[in-house]
């Protein structure tokens, strides 16, 4: 233990060396000792009845909270706390190089890592306001999955519980697009990881556009699919802030783990601000760790791919890389073809990516009306939508099931490539599935 330590330290004073310090960092602790846990007392009854569903213990010891003493001990001697995260059993904390240092020295502290970190949405831009007799993108976003399969059969994702993290959904609380949503009740709680709030219906409109991906309705017509589904709304991304966003989204998955949420939606996606191209590996990024264990609790973590395709990067983003996450890209409508944008797999240890594909241009609800919007932020909720009506239609698979159902049903599986993963998933396997049962 104490040449591991030396160890970090000596990699902090080269990083001062270089300029590079950092003034947050991750601190993890050795381990939860005299900590009390009540699983019925902290998890919604539909957190525990989704471990109870896929046999996960409710007495997990990731879910018990970080040692308050050892917290206590870390604030005494740093200028700052940021996030905490049960599941990592970890802490971050903004502190000087000198203070790190008395922080190391805690007998249980086990490792520290500085935060150096950039994420963005993973869309591109607007395109301008979609003509109101050209509504091609609108039906063919949903047709191409074959989803009028689902509405004509009405499955919309009822008793399905789907959690968006996302940097805001302005006007989510008025828009149009999600009477239905509203009348109804469906959105279950909210939460601002960025303001500490509930209140998360300004900042930007991404996630409202992507939440009409996933279950909105404009005149009739369905934006997305999971239409009956609940919702739990995480903003988690600063735009001036941009070094503290990893730090939200790992609270935002597990805020949505204990809210009983069944799926998480992230169009999200972290690169070379922070990892190299070899750190995709579906192991090594804390939102990777994060996903990971999201996925063995029973969720659904579907991500999308990335938007590096048309840059030096290329490749996968995190947390998309991660074996348990269902990976999304993007295809152009038009062509049926890999949309340029669109970032290609394989993971560094050639594992496939992206999983499957759904359009990247779509038609969406944007502040003010509907918006024909391109990226991969928009193909992952398509898929998420379409998750949420499979496990409607098969309330009795486990998340990691329904994963491997929504790759076979692709339209070129068994066949893939790097590019498409194994296609487009269609509808009409799943009816053709209850046919045979």
């Amino acid at each position: 233990m104490r040449y591991q330590k030396w160890l970090i330290l000596f990699s902090l004073l080269v990083i001062s060396i270089s300029g590079l310090t950092q003034e947050r960092y991750w601190v993890t602790f050795t381990d939860k000792d005299n900590v009390v846990f009540d699983p019925f007392e902290y998890f919604d009854v539909k957190a525990i009845e989704r471990r109870i569903k896929i046999a996960y213990p409710l007495n997990d010891i990731t879910d018990y909270p970080v040692n308050d003493f050892y917290i206590d001990k870390v604030k005494k001697l740093v200028t700052g706390l940021g996030k905490t995260s049960r599941w990592l059993n970890s802490i971050v904390v903004i502190a000087s190089k000198d203070e790190i240092e008395k922080v190391l020295k805690l007998r249980f502290v086990k490792d520290i890592q500085p935060v150096l970190l950039q994420t963005h949405p993973v869309h591109i831009n607007y395109k301008t306001d979609i003509p109101e007799n050209d509504m091609y993108l609108l039906k063919n976003q949903i047709m191409r999955l074959q989803g009028d399969m689902f509405i004509d059969n009405q499955i919309n994702g009822k008793g399905v519980r789907i959690a968006i993290l996302d940097g805001g959904f302005s006007t989510v609380d008025t828009n149009p697009a999600f009477d239905h949503i509203r009348k109804n009740n469906k959105i279950v709680k909210t939460w601002d990881f960025v303001k500490e709030r509930e209140n998360v219906y300004d900042f930007l409109t991404h996630g409202t556009s992507v939440m009409s991906c996933i279950g909105g309705i404009i005149d009739t017509l369905n934006i997305g699919l999971a239409t009956g589904a609940e919702y739990l709304l995480a903003r988690t991304e600063v735009i001036t802030e941009p070094f503290f966003e990893e730090e939200n989204w790992l609270a935002a998955a597990e805020w949505a783990d204990k809210n009983g949420a069944d799926i998480i939606n992230s169009s999200l996606g972290y690169t070379h601000h922070r990892y190299f191209v070899d750190q995709m590996d579906g192991k090594t990024s804390f939102v990777v760790k994060a996903a990971n264990l999201a996925a063995a609790k029973g969720i659904l973590v579907i991500n999308s791919n990335g938007n590096e395709g048309s840059s030096k990067w290329k490749f996968v983003a995190t947390p998309a890389d991660a074996d348990s996450v269902l990976s999304v890209g993007g295809i152009d409508p038009y062509t049926n073809y890999h949309s340029k944008f669109s970032s290609f797999g394989p993971t560094f240890d050639k594992r496939l990516k992206p999983n499957v594909v759904a359009y990247g241009n779509v038609v969406a609800a944007g502040k003010n009306g509907l918006k024909n919007l391109y990226g991969t932020s928009f193909s992952s909720p398509l898929i998420a939508g379409f998750a949420a009506c499979v496990w409607q239609l098969m309330p009795n698979l486990s998340n990691m099931e329904i994963f491997d159902e929504i790759c076979k049903s692709a339209d070129l599986y068994p066949y893939y490539d790097y590019a498409h993963g194994y296609g487009v998933p269609q509808a009409s396997y799943f009816f053709i599935e209850q046919i045979s049962e």
